[in-house]
């Protein structure tokens, strides 16, 4: 059976993950539509397992790192799911207080990848926290195909407000500055923008490749934001040209990056989908970002 590499696999299979991995296709319908795609010497198997993330041989940062301190913390969330577990990651060694930041996921639960992503920010100097929105289902459930179907059943505004308690735990917490910021992917970058509508102590926002907020609410930002868009990602970008015009109407400061020949999800290194070149770059930009408005 042929190994297979990112060169081998052409951009509309690529397309057919993304609608499949945001609730656009069915599962059957999309190995239908993979299937026409499996041909000299790859196999259907192979090339679905090849879209899958594979979280075992990517993580970064491991929960057990000495260099850290890590642990799963539980929050309130009144106006959300209630009680809302979530991974709390600082530097071992930190002396005095932390800025922070709020890790958010994309549609499918605090998967393996979004919490080594917690811990990377947390390796740069901060206090992060990373909730998980599927808590008041059980958690994220081991895999992200269940995890899709769980998040579906929650109310986004629900889980926007979910997120939202975990700032004020953050800002209440003795380990924190008061300076927060968030980052988040996907499902989490439209959460991004709308904390940036909806907090007025947020500090920064950085949404990648997210979904944008409606444009009346544009007036209400409160935040500075970096915005990450994958160049090949037609199905969010879409939505990008309305919304500088509204953020250049209300002179809200943002910087907007486009990564050349990149898909939705490029950051995201347990998948085919990632770009290390422009993975790599985005982070180094958001950190930067955090450190220049937080610290």
């Amino acid at each position: 059976m042929k190994k297979l590499s990112k060169k081998d696999i052409k951009q509309e299979v690529f397309d057919l993950y993304d609608a499949y991995a945001h609730n656009k296709l069915e599962r059957r319908v999309f190995l239908e539509k993979l299937s026409a795609y499996a041909v000299g010497g790859i196999t259907l198997a192979s090339l679905t397992s090849f879209l899958m993330p594979n979280y075992q041989d990517n993580i970064q940062i491991s929960q057990d790192d000495p260099a850290l301190k890590t642990e799963t913390i539980t929050y309130s969330s009144p106006k959300g799911g209630g009680k809302i577990a979530a991974q709390l990651s600082r530097p071992a060694n930190a002396k005095g207080k932390l800025p922070g930041i709020v890790i958010v996921h994309e549609n499918r639960g605090l998967n393996p990848y979004i919490a080594d992503v917690g811990r990377r920010a947390a390796d740069a100097g901060f206090i992060t926290i990373a909730p998980d929105a599927l808590t008041p289902l059980g958690g994220y459930p081991g895999n992200d195909d269940e995890g899709r179907a769980l998040q579906r059943q929650r109310d986004r505004d629900e889980m926007l407000a979910d997120f939202m308690a975990a700032f004020d735990y953050l800002r209440a917490s003795d380990e924190c500055t008061g300076n927060i910021g968030v980052v988040g992917f996907c499902f989490g970058g439209w959460i991004s923008n709308m904390m940036a509508v909806k907090v007025p102590k947020l500090k920064a926002a950085v949404p990648f490749y997210g979904s944008q907020p409606p444009l009346e609410l544009v007036s209400q930002i409160n935040a500075p934001l970096m915005l990450h868009y994958a160049e090949l990602d037609e199905r969010v970008n879409t939505g990008w040209e309305a919304y500088e015009k509204a953020l250049k109407k209300n002179n809200k400061p943002y910087t907007a990056y486009f990564y050349p020949n990149a898909n939705h999800g490029f950051h995201n290194d347990t998948t085919p989908r990632y770009d290390e070149e422009s993975a790599k770059l985005a982070w180094e930009r958001t950190i930067e970002f955090f450190k220049e408005n937080l610290t």
